[in-house]
Formats: C-alpha cells, structure tokens, sequence
C-alpha cells in the first residue's frame, strides 16, 4: 500500500474548482515534490490529505486511513508530522513552551536532534521570532515526534541559504532512514535538490507527475549571456533556443539543447559572462504545458479566492 494515494480528489468553492479529480501516488521511503505556482492548488490539496478539509469528490488515503473518515485518520495522526504553509503560533509563549506543549501532546523523542540543527531561539517569545525562526521552529515540531510521513507547506519558505542547505540535506537521511515526506514548493530548484519525483499542478490540474530527472531534461536551463557586441538570435540559431531575449550587450534565453553546441556557438563571440540557472517554474510550464500571461494572471486570482473561501 502506498504512503499516500489520491483518487480523483476534487475540492470545489462554488463556482471555483481548486482541486480538479487528482490522481497520484507516494511510495514508503519516497520524498515528493508537488510543484506549482502560486495559487495552483497545492495547499488545498495539503488540507484534504490533513483532514482539515473534505473533498468534493473523489478521496485519497494517508497511510492506509481515508481522509473522509475522521476516526480512521485520527488513529494514524500519530505517524505524520505536518508543517502548514502559514505555521499558527500563540505569539504571547516562548518557543521553548510551545514545543514543550507539542511534546506533551505527540512525544519529542527527537527534540533535542532537531535543535542541534535549526536552533529557534527557545528562550524569546515567538512574538519577537523573525519569519526564519518561526519557520525553523514549525520544522522541529513537525518532526520532533519521529513519524513516518511529514506533510509541508513550502518548507523552506523565510530560511537563509545555509539553512535551506541544512534543511535539504536534513530531508536525504529521513529519507535513508525509510521515512517518506510530501512537500509542496513553487521553487523547480528546491524540488531537485531532493526529490524523487515530482507531481506538477497547475490551475487544480494535475499536469504531470515524473521522476525529477527527466522533468529537467525536457524543462532545460535559463542561460544569461554578456558579450563585447550585442548578439543576436540570428546568431544562436541552434535547436532547443526558447524565447531569446536582448538588451545592449546581454542576451538571455532557455536552452533545451546540447550545451557542447551552445558553447561551441558562443566560442564564435567575446563572452564577458555567462550564467546558467534553473528555469523559473512559470517558464517550464510556458515552454511544455502552455499557458498565457492572461492564463496565469486568472490562476493568481482564483488562488486569492481559494484562500478567501478556505477561511
């Protein structure tokens, strides 16, 4: 049986469907990435798996218990560690009492691990915690209790880069040690770093799910060129050159490409710089799954509605 499996789970507000008949599944000891934009839908799926909110249609089951059967779920509540994207703290406690309180709840075997690592400030008011402290605080408590799923919210959301980095490598050896966690991010970087596969949704759509090496050879890399003289596309007429864009004497475009050509190509030029990232998730939806600026204008505001209905 699958850590988690989700049948055509559908969550509609009204008119508004933020969850249209999803369809996936999460192997035991697997880490899974749900990837999309602002506003896509991931968060509500995240509340129907929690039990937090009922589907429309369509159900899915977290370690073995429906989320449409309060009793069942409850029983294996114990098991999962769940961080929301927003963490709710009663700001007028210290960090130390709120995870004291947690502890007495689901157990803290862990703690003491976890603080070696994240280090909240324990002693002040959570009131007085900067976005990160929270956020570092959410994932003790998530954790501290050693279950077997973590279900999170953008995780890494307000973390410095060498937490991030700590966070990443943190999630490597939970999943060596056999435990399976489902994330949601809007960052194609973060998913890569760590993640098996991935699940992307777009619009309450599933679009894809596919192990995260094949999603970055067909999402390509987003290359930033400076040069002595202006190029232009004319002059990097190579297959897998998407959206080629100048101004002055830097040209940026993505490329899908062999980058043996693309530097061969460039080796014809005076290159200054060059820089090549990760795409930015909105272009990999762009470039393989369609979509208009008009398109993804409406998903940012069905998202705000969403948000506005779910409260």
């Amino acid at each position: 049986m699958a850590a988690i499996e989700v049948r055509g789970l559908t969550k509609a507000y009204g008119e508004t469907v933020a969850n249209d008949r999803l369809e996936f599944s999460i192997d035991h000891g697997e880490i899974f990435g749900y990837l999309g934009p602002n506003g896509s839908g991931k968060s509500t799926t995240i509340r129907q798996l929690m039990g937090f909110q009922t589907p429309t249609e369509g159900t899915a089951t977290v370690l073995g218990a429906d989320v449409r059967d309060t009793r069942a779920l409850r029983k294996v509540r114990g098991r999962i560690g769940f961080l929301p994207g927003e963490p709710a703290f009663n700001d007028a406690v210290t960090g130390g009492a709120f995870l004291d309180y947690q502890g007495r709840l689901k157990g803290d075997a862990r703690r003491e691990e976890l603080l070696e690592l994240f280090r909240p400030p324990l002693e002040r008011k959570i009131r007085e915690y900067s976005t990160g402290n929270k956020q570092m605080l959410g994932i003790v408590q998530a954790f501290m209790h050693d279950p077997d799923l973590i279900v999170m919210d953008e995780p890494t959301s307000g973390l410095d880069p060498l937490k991030q980095e700590a966070f990443n490598r943190f999630l490597r050896e939970e999943r060596a040690d056999g435990k399976t966690v489902f994330f949601s991010s809007h960052v194609l970087g973060e998913v890569r770093r760590v993640c098996d596969r991935v699940g992307i949704i777009r619009d309450g759509r599933l679009v894809t799910v596919e192990h995260v090496g094949d999603l970055l050879e067909r999402g390509g890399k987003r290359v930033r060129v400076h040069t002595e003289t202006p190029l232009t596309a004319d002059e990097i007429d190579l297959d897998g050159v998407v959206d080629f864009e100048s101004e002055g004497r830097e040209a940026q475009f993505t490329f899908t490409g062999d980058y043996n050509d693309l530097f061969a190509e460039l080796s014809a030029h005076r290159v200054i710089d060059v820089e090549i990232d990760e795409p930015p998730i909105e272009e990999v939806f762009m470039h393989f799954y369609g979509g208009t600026k008009e398109e993804r204008g409406a998903e940012e505001e069905r998202g705000a509605e969403e948000e506005r209905d779910a409260v």
